[in-house]
């Protein structure tokens, strides 16, 4: 069935879009916009009223934890999907870091068959760059490629070996695929459960400074520069980190960067009380650090914000701080989290888009990020004044650790289509 979406704001930035008008989807692609269409379409159409509601290009995340296969009992890609759509999700990457890693071939069709199955949002895997992650010897890049990899990381650890991270580089460069870095030097962090500072010496939790990230960040880009290849820095979180990569796009590199909502949002005093919750890697940084985040936004340094869902089970949160797993979820928060960026008049509603469709497709060459007549109808419809609270058990996410319990938010997706089909829709709002 055709649909269109009448009478909403459409904001397409790479088109430099932002006005009220119709948007027209059939077999799954976008084929008109414009105001009034809905008079002389088909009577199979189906439409949908949207006004006073933003359209935008399906929202993409460039790093999302899925846990399949291995560690379902967290996450699974159903789950997962469900969970992405319901935040306004239209595509995932899908980090590597599974048990076992996506480091072959076979895991990579099982990412692929499972994501299929699912039917929700697209999922893009991301191949390991090492045989198990364990930094020692390349892995299969050639064979994940031909099975449909975007990209190559060991996320969830770094690469610390140079000479092998050049030779992963080079051969990236081969295959046409970035290379997206964990900037963590271990030697450095090394026992660190959260950012080292004034917060953690007060809370007596063992620490780790944020010359872990940076210094890696900036040996890295020497790699990059050696080499030629495409060169993503995941999750960064320093204002040193975001100096180096500001530097690096001045020489004319090709180096992206991305950063999360969690840490635009919170700093280390979240982490004050034991908040298990709130313990990420990277860790949450300090105001000065969190206020370069922001100017890295403005500024057009960070590409494109990520949400690193984290899922874990209330097993591995649920001990002392220092023995709780790194991380959160963040699919379903990550929207209204962003939007706050626009209320503080950080960044307008097109940069905001932007930076969580068009350049996140961009990023990593994928299909989307766009609503151009021709275009994947791939769409997210937003309320940006939806007022709602976070209750972790209505989450979709299989975890519920977020440190956003009980927090008030503003904004969220209201309606998500994948292909010119609804995946997801707020109950009860449009029947």
């Amino acid at each position: 069935m055709d649909l269109c979406l009448r009478g909403g704001r459409v904001i397409d930035p790479g088109r430099n879009v932002d006005s009220e008008a119709d948007l027209l989807l059939q077999d799954g692609r976008v084929v008109r916009i414009d105001r009034g269409i809905t008079a002389t379409l088909p009577a199979r159409t189906r439409v949908v009223d949207v006004s006073g509601l933003w359209v935008v290009p399906g929202l993409i995340d460039l790093h999302t934890h899925l846990r399949e296969p291995g560690q379902e009992y967290k996450e699974d890609i159903a789950s997962g999907t469900r969970a992405a759509v319901a935040g306004g999700f239209t595509a995932v990457c899908a980090m590597p870091n599974t048990v076992p890693p996506n480091d072959c071939r076979a895991v990579t069709d099982l990412i692929v068959t499972q994501a299929r199955a699912a039917g929700l949002a697209r999922v893009y895997p991301i191949g390991a760059v090492s045989k198990g992650q364990k930094g020692e010897e390349l892995a299969e890049i050639g064979e994940m490629k031909d099975a449909g990899i975007v990209a190559i990381s060991d996320d969830g650890r770094p690469v610390m070996n140079a000479e092998l991270l050049r030779r992963a580089m080079e051969y990236a460069r081969t295959f046409g695929l970035p290379v997206i870095q964990h900037c963590e030097d271990l030697t450095l962090s090394h026992g660190g459960a959260m950012n080292e500072g004034a917060v953690s010496t007060r809370a007596g939790i063992r620490a780790q400074p944020g010359t872990a990230e940076s210094s890696m960040v900036a040996r890295d880009i020497e790699i990059c520069a050696l080499t030629g290849a495409r060169y993503h820095v995941a999750h960064v979180s320093t204002a040193e980190s975001v100096a180096r990569v500001r530097e690096a796009k001045r020489r004319g590199l090709p180096v992206t960067c991305e950063v999360t909502p969690h840490h635009l949002t919170l700093t280390d005093e979240a982490c004050a009380q034991y908040d298990t919750h709130a313990k990420c890697n990277p860790p949450l940084r300090t105001a000065a650090d969190q206020a370069a985040l922001r100017e890295g936004l403005r500024d057009g340094t960070i590409d494109a914000i990520a949400t690193d869902h984290a899922p874990h089970s209330q097993i591995e949160k649920d001990v002392e701080f220092e023995q709780a797993a790194f991380g959160m979820i963040g699919l379903e928060t990550a929207l209204p989290l962003s939007l706050e960026l626009v209320q503080a008049g950080i960044v307008s509603p097109g940069h905001l888009v932007s930076l969580l469709s068009t350049r996140p497709a961009a990023v990593l060459g994928l299909p989307g990020g766009s609503l151009a007549i021709g275009a994947v109808g791939d769409v997210t419809v937003i309320d940006p004044h939806a007022a709602w609270t976070v209750e972790p058990g209505l989450l979709q996410s299989r975890s519920k650790n977020t440190p956003f319990a009980g927090r008030p938010m503003v904004g969220r997706a209201v309606l998500t289509i994948v292909a010119g089909g609804i995946v997801f829709a707020e109950e009860n709002r449009f029947v």
